[in-house]
């Protein structure tokens, strides 16, 4: 077992960032750079490097820490800010029924058939505070909370328990979706690409045990909330529903292949059966009102409009700090609205 920490990326003006050891209560942070310059290097030599990290974590946590510094969220990368591999699965069953119910297209089998990952673009993701560019709101802008497991080094053809045993550090996020160019995209029977761009990420990421005793099974219980322009419209609970743990994801990707250090596997959209507990996007909103009045009433974001994506443990406290996010046209990225 590893020791407990809880890890971010400052914003330093190079690709990777500089690694900092952040606070249980994210109030305080400490640079790493000692230890591992970034947190790729230290997923690189995990079982040297880690312990080291969990020690300055206890230090810091302590207040012992000599040269600790308010944490700011608002200056950090997306933890791993640039990554050799991001695949995305499909977890939770009710968010694929109830999209594909709502076109008309065939459910999934039950059973393991049923697992789904695709390769998303890692080379540059978001920041959790950054503006999400988009060159069109025709495109049907969707955010998407889920979760994510980081790995180090797993070899082809591991079992779900020994995938298990690869998980370093879980991470949130959310995985920009535009939905008006999947259907072009899945009818050539070549998968995603223009309709997934860069996802963002919360700031924080975390080792599994961090959640306590809401990890258990590959699945961390702990509570999901989305706020749509202010409005919460997501109260999931992300252990609920979830059919393949993080294991069976992972030895689903790596049936075939070896899976690097780095590498970062994702939920999918958090999706649970209670209906009461609101959408963790907005393509579930949608597919629900087509499956219960026949017609659309809610539609995507627009330029301006703002998601914030947080995840809590059992007392309330936020696990992995919170993405927030503004949509804006793509020339105006980086700009403060009028």
């Amino acid at each position: 077992m590893f020791a407990r920490m809880k890890l971010a990326s400052f914003r330093d003006g190079s690709r990777d960032g500089q690694l900092m050891v952040v606070s249980r209560d994210m109030q305080s942070a400490h640079f790493a750079t000692a230890i591992a310059p970034t947190l790729q290097r230290a997923l690189d030599d995990w079982p040297f490097i880690g312990p080291q990290l969990g020690d300055l974590y206890e230090t810091l946590n302590g207040g012992k820490a000599r040269h600790a510094f308010a944490f700011d969220p608002s200056q950090c990368m997306a933890p791993l800010p640039r990554a050799f591999q991001w695949a995305d699965a499909s977890a939770y069953p009710t968010h694929a029924e109830r999209v594909r119910r709502a076109r008309g297209g065939a459910l999934p089998e039950p059973g393991g058939d049923a697992l789904l990952i695709y390769q998303g673009g890692s080379d540059a993701f978001l920041g959790p505070t950054e503006d999400a560019p988009f060159g069109d709101e025709q495109w049907g802008i969707d955010f998407e909370a889920e979760l994510a497991a980081v790995i180090d080094d797993v070899a082809m053809g591991a079992s779900a328990r020994e995938c298990r045993e690869h998980i370093r550090l879980l991470v949130l996020l959310n995985d920009w979706t535009l939905r008006n160019l999947v259907p072009d995209e899945l009818a050539k029977g070549f998968g995603f690409f223009q309709s997934k761009p860069a996802t963002a990420f919360a700031p924080v990421a975390i080792t599994p045990d961090e959640i306590g005793d809401g990890w258990r099974g590959g699945r961390a219980h702990a509570a999901l909330r989305v706020h749509w322009n202010g409005t919460r419209v997501c109260t999931a609970e992300a252990g609920t529903d979830m059919a393949f743990d993080f294991g069976e994801l992972i030895a689903h990707m790596v049936r075939t292949r070896h899976a690097r250090a780095g590498s970062i596997v994702g939920s999918g959209t958090v999706s649970n059966r209670d209906l009461s507990r609101g959408y963790a996007c907005i393509a579930e909103k949608r597919a629900l009102e087509i499956i219960e009045a026949g017609t659309v009433s809610t539609g995507f974001m627009r330029f301006g409009d703002t998601v914030r994506i947080e995840m809590f443990d059992v007392i309330g406290q936020s696990l992995f700090g919170a993405i927030e996010q503004r949509v804006v046209a793509a020339a105006q990225q980086g700009r403060n609205p009028e």
